[in-house]
């Protein structure tokens, strides 16, 4: 009998591949995270307990994972239009539109931060106009939440615009044919595809928002229990030296997220599970 034949991979065997995967994982996640870990055990419960419930430190919770999910659902509505628009359309300077989805990929964050500060300012180019309607921006936590949908926006975008590009408009002329609105084919058709890659649009949207530091510092004004954020907090612990409380609000941080991203992972298993879309 002739030796069975083995598969063809591009890849090397098992073992070396598995290997090196764990230990790059090992080096570049799990490591750090275990450093932040055993740091933080150096605190006693009580004092743990202190720095985590300071006033300051959960004003900083409120304010930065509520700003991340109002921006991230902000961004799961205006990123499904504009991907909408970009693949449904034609319009002039669409492709230069597609690119700029992109700008905050590629701006540096600090830059975006001084750029939307001096836009907003009470003396901006927007904020002069605002300012006279009693809507204040820059150095509020309405500023905050206009940084962090102003990073997270490409997220949503290219996340949802090629399922799109191949979502077949033949199951649109279908439902049409049979006396369906436009909100009935929307809501009926096209959302129950679209809502899985929503969502996780959604979820790394938030994630991104949860910990950016560098749009949101300028813009803030860290006026203290109004409009300081988690990683401000977690800077000014470091700052003082104070690196086990700065690894607690860390762990603490960590935590929340890791939480909501359970919730947002699962919500999302169940809707491509239920739509029929589970792979």
């Amino acid at each position: 009998m002739s030796a069975p034949s083995r598969s063809f991979s591009v890849l090397p065997g098992f073992r070396l591949t598995l290997g090196y995967t764990l230990a790059y994982l090992s080096l570049i996640v799990l490591v750090p995270l275990a450093a932040v870990f055993l740091k933080t055990f150096t605190l006693t419960f009580d004092q743990f307990w202190a720095v985590v419930t300071a006033p300051r430190v959960v004003a900083s919770y409120k304010l930065s994972f509520g700003m991340s999910l109002l921006a991230a659902a902000i961004n799961a509505v205006f990123g499904l239009m504009l991907a909408w628009a970009l693949v449904r359309y034609s319009f002039p300077g669409k492709k230069l539109i597609d690119a700029l989805v992109d700008l905050p990929f590629a701006l540096p964050t600090a830059v975006a931060g001084i750029a939307l500060t001096a836009l907003y300012a009470k003396n901006g180019w927007i904020g002069q106009f605002l300012e006279p309607l009693g809507i204040q921006v820059a150095f509020k936590p309405l500023g905050v939440l206009v940084a962090l949908v102003f990073i997270g926006l490409p997220f949503v975008v290219r996340t949802v615009q090629p399922i799109l590009e191949d979502l077949d408009t033949e199951l649109e002329e279908a439902a049409a044919s049979l006396g369906a609105y436009r909100w009935q084919i929307f809501r009926y058709v096209i959302l129950p595809i679209l809502l899985p890659a929503l969502l996780t649009g959604f979820a790394l949207a938030f994630a991104r928002a949860v910990g950016e530091y560098g749009s949101v510092i300028f813009i803030a004004g860290n006026i203290p229990m109004v409009s300081e954020i988690t990683p401000l907090m977690i800077i000014t612990k470091l700052e003082q030296y104070d690196y086990a409380g700065a690894t607690a609000i860390a762990v603490v941080m960590l935590l929340l997220s890791f939480v909501l991203l359970l919730v947002i992972n699962g919500l999302q298993a169940w809707t491509a599970k239920r739509t029929g879309r589970s792979r």
